[in-house]
């Protein structure tokens, strides 16, 4: 028996053989957290498309600047169920790393699209199911191969974390990027160029994601006992939160109002995503306590989900050129800030999953 036990505490830790003792149980917890955030999300936009066309029938229509989907229950309902989601997937960063939760925020768009077309009948094209098969696959793949959680006891360890050497260059140079996007490429190339605005909120949004996990992880703390808003450090990374949805906020607005929407959303999500783990890996060390196979087999499961991604996306292009009968829908990309707006075929503005999420915030 102690031969066995050392032998699968010592596979544990090479973190060849952790499959062997199962995932932890924060790792659960979270994956759990961000299923449920991606199922009640890409629920909230079906239920509040078919809000908004009941108040379309009985009033005038949001689209022409109607607000009759506000008496409208069925809108209502939507509403509470994505603040829900929202709430779930800010949950989930304070119990998993960035980089198992944050890539989860593309089933959103599973969930969207089938609803839509068992609810809303949209056709979904059979490159669209190839797209969520392709989704759940890397997703599987990436919650199989995840990394552990970090054992932290206080948000005073997360902002050591934080200043870094490391971490700081990295936010210097991601602050530094964003002010010459804003300042210099913004008024000469916003209007024409998809990836100036994309590239300033996908860029803060990678800081916004690893402040969302540490205040996350400050009000778990705080609820298990050791009360962590007793730190300035808590309202430090409260404020960069705030500051860095506002602006994640405003350039994807900018982004899809004047980008297609079937452009925008795959390759916010790519930019979004991919720089959220780069910040985590350098911020959390996530891959300290993984091997190069498991590493390798995460980016594996990541450039499947992108290429299901891509692939739903390119379907609901399909659709908008007229080869689909059924109506166009929007669907919702993942972030780890998901207050960004994009506008339904009805009008009204409607939150865009980043993952992104609180995944953008998805």
């Amino acid at each position: 028996m102690d031969v066995t036990s050392t032998t699968a505490a010592s596979a544990s830790a090479s973190g060849g053989g952790r499959w062997y003792t199962g995932m932890s149980a924060d790792n659960i917890k979270g994956l759990v957290l961000a299923l449920s955030s991606s199922l009640f999300i890409g629920a909230s936009f079906i239920i509040k498309k078919k809000g908004l066309k009941k108040a379309a029938s009985s009033g005038i229509r949001a689209g022409v600047g109607g607000y009759s989907y506000l008496y409208e229950p069925l809108w209502w309902i939507g509403m509470i169920t994505m603040i829900v989601g929202e709430v779930a997937n800010f949950a989930a960063y304070a119990f998993a790393p960035a980089i198992l939760v944050t890539p989860l925020g593309a089933l959103s768009i599973i969930i969207s699209a089938v609803l839509a077309h068992v609810m809303l009948r949209e056709k979904l094209h059979i490159f669209g199911i190839l797209g969520c098969v392709l989704c759940v696959v890397g997703s599987t793949t990436i919650v199989l191969h995840a990394p552990p959680e970090r054992e932290i006891e206080s948000v005073t360890e997360v902002w050591d974390l934080a200043t870094e050497p490391a971490f700081m260059c990295y936010a210097a140079v991601v602050i530094a990027i964003a002010a010459i996007l804003v300042y210099r490429f913004v008024p000469l190339y916003g209007q024409t160029h998809v990836m100036v605005y994309i590239g300033v909120c996908s860029l803060v949004g990678s800081i916004s994601v690893m402040s969302v996990k540490a205040l996350g992880i400050a009000l778990k703390l705080t609820f298990s006992g050791t009360n962590q808003l007793i730190y300035p450090q808590t309202w430090a990374f409260t404020l960069v939160v705030i500051s860095c949805i506002i602006t994640q906020m405003n350039y994807l607005n900018k982004a899809l109002d004047t980008f297609n929407t079937a452009v925008v959303s795959p390759i916010y999500y790519t930019m979004f995503t991919s720089l959220t783990i780069l910040a985590s890996v350098i911020m959390f060390k996530d891959w300290d306590r993984q091997n190069p196979t498991q590493i390798v087999t995460e980016m594996c499961g990541f450039v499947t989900i992108l290429s299901g991604t891509f692939l739903l996306h390119k379907t609901k292009d399909m659709a908008d050129g007229g080869l689909s009968t059924s109506s166009s829908f929007r669907l919702p990309t993942s972030s780890s800030v998901r207050f960004s707006k994009q506008t339904d075929e009805d009008g009204e503005g409607i939150p865009l999953r980043s993952s992104e999420s609180f995944r953008s915030l998805h």
